[in-house]
């Protein structure tokens, strides 16, 4: 029996199942759980969907009114947790990555517990475990597990819109180096199945607030620094900076990857001050620079080769310093 039949197996000797993912919610994670929850009702069975926190504005034309959150809902999500006898980790390796609070539910659960995640280094925890660091998208991993379990015929526009979403947004539409003619083979079932792809694109990319515009205009003609000599692009902005263009979350999603963009840049770096701490973006292109070291060991953070996120305590400046005085050690020059 492949991990995915016994996957399948799992949901239908399930009576309570809890569907997990990371906390700061991204199209991934969110698309993911959507649709594995309308998979499983395809199946006949029910589940509930609990999430550290609220998605980002960019995805709420999605329906995500059956996601409990745990920054609004704790003891519906507590009582979730309790009474779970399956319960699905998504798009993440770690307990750690659901937030304190959701963390310690999670460990104290003593139901099965199934992984399905693509990023490096999982650690032991799950019952059962998809764990495929070449995949694309955790989304591409349930579109996997919805055809190797044998109910491609199940798979409708309802499922497959979230599904190609997490794909969409992962891959930065289908531009980094996981995109392989499998993840293209399965966004062809996607499509064939009813998915409109091309209302997904405008719904994400056509879909900027007034504000959120300016702010990204203004973090790139006052606020981008470029570090010449070695084709670094640095973005800091500060909570005041924030406040002034009524910051949401998800605005500054795509400033790492705007600065990327410029002409010749090897890596971009993009942080920002807000909920006490310094949040980090890190985004590279090619083989050779990889940034996700930088941020697991110097930044408490991690990811992949070319897309990672940490964190810092110390100031705005101060972190801009440290950055300014790493970046040669991992980006040579030239």
């Amino acid at each position: 029996m492949n991990i995915y039949k016994q996957i399948e197996a799992e949901i239908l000797a399930a009576s309570h199942i809890v569907i997990t993912a990371h906390k700061s919610a991204d199209g991934d994670s969110v698309g993911s759980s959507l649709g594995l929850l309308h998979f499983i009702e395809k199946l006949g069975k029910s589940a509930v969907v609990c999430h550290p926190d609220a998605a980002p504005d960019f995805l709420y034309w999605l329906d995500t009114s059956n996601i409990l959150l745990m920054t609004d809902h704790p003891e519906q999500v507590t009582e979730a947790f309790e009474t779970a006898d399956l319960i699905f980790c998504l798009d993440y390796n770690g307990t750690d990555r659901v937030g304190p609070e959701m963390q310690s539910l999670l460990e104290a659960a003593t139901c099965k517990k199934i992984m399905i995640d693509h990023h490096l280094n999982p650690q032991d925890f799950p019952t059962l475990a998809v764990s495929d660091t070449s995949a694309s998208s955790t989304a591409q991993l349930i579109v996997e597990l919805i055809d190797q379990s044998g109910h491609i015929d199940l798979l409708d526009e309802n499922i497959g819109t979230p599904l190609y979403l997490g794909i969409l947004t992962d891959t930065g539409s289908f531009r980094f180096p996981a995109v392989a003619p499998r993840t293209h083979e399965l966004i062809a079932k996607l499509l064939a199945a009813g998915v409109k792809h091309h209302l997904i694109h405008e719904a994400l990319n056509d879909n900027n607030t007034e504000s959120r515009m300016r702010l990204q205009g203004y973090a790139m003609s006052e606020k981008l620094e470029i570090m010449e000599d070695y084709h670094v692009a640095i973005v800091p902005l500060t909570k005041e900076e924030l406040a002034q263009y009524n910051f949401k979350k998800g605005d500054t999603d795509s400033l790492a990857n705007l600065a990327l963009s410029i002409r010749g840049m090897k890596a971009a770096i993009m942080f920002t001050e807000r909920d006490g701490i310094i949040k980090i973006s890190f985004r590279s292109k090619g083989e050779n620079n990889p940034v996700n070291l930088l941020a697991a060991e110097h930044f408490e953070g991690g990811g992949h080769a070319n897309a990672a996120g940490g964190m810092s305590n110390l100031t705005v400046q101060e972190t801009l310093d440290k950055i300014k005085s790493l970046v040669p050690l991992y980006f040579p020059k030239g």
